[in-house]
């Protein structure tokens, strides 16, 4: 697929993927699931009993491109490649989400204070009967955090939309003292893994 001169469909609401399509050239329009209160989800996020994190991420993610490509066929639209992705950040084997609120995100922040985390991210991409996925996982090292810099932070509106509480992008950043792997891959669109996955897809 030539990624300058296809467009594609981008089934996520947060706005790092779509500026990180846009770095890499990438044309796309919004293709949204219903995540909003009072009305029924397109896909449920729930983790599922005794499933590992890789498992769960991939899962989500799957399910998100196959949901929306279904969506834009009900919707008539164009045909084109549906991408999506979810990230989740993985301490000692526990899965942390979005937190919903300021207790969820100060709880979040003081368990990765000091300790070095997982970010995986999966990115599929789904076109009439094919699929095609991929997981990258990252290490992320916080240095210890006080209950003052957490309680700061967790006063921003940065927490609230993040796996694991905070945005590597962010203020967040002065907390990290190293990381490993991608760093658009803990944005949330691991770069490098999209372009590839993308020259696969044969339109």
């Amino acid at each position: 697929m030539n990624l300058i001169d296809n467009k594609i469909y981008l089934a996520s609401k947060s706005p790092r993927r779509s500026e990180l399509l846009q770095q890499i050239g990438v044309g796309f329009d919004l293709l949204l699931l219903r995540s909003a209160s009072g009305r029924a989800v397109d896909v449920t996020e729930f983790v599922l009993p005794d499933e590992p994190a890789a498992s769960y991420v991939a899962r989500v993610t799957a399910e998100k491109a196959s949901t929306a490509w279904r969506m834009s066929l009900l919707r008539n639209l164009p045909e084109r490649p549906v991408l999506a992705a979810d990230t989740t950040v993985v301490l000692h084997g526990r899965i942390y989400g979005k937190p919903g609120n300021r207790d969820e995100a100060y709880a979040m922040l003081s368990a990765l204070s000091g300790q070095t985390h997982q970010v995986l991210t999966s990115i599929a991409v789904h076109y009439h009967d094919r699929h095609w996925q991929c997981t990258q996982i990252s290490e992320v090292t916080f240095c210890p955090l006080n209950a003052r810099q957490i309680n700061d932070y967790c006063d921003s509106a940065e927490p609230y939309d993040k796996a694991g509480g905070y945005g590597i992008q962010g203020a967040a950043a002065r907390f990290i003292s190293h990381i490993a792997g991608s760093y658009s891959g803990i944005m949330g669109l691991p770069l490098f893994e999209t372009a590839q996955l993308l020259s696969e897809v044969e339109l």
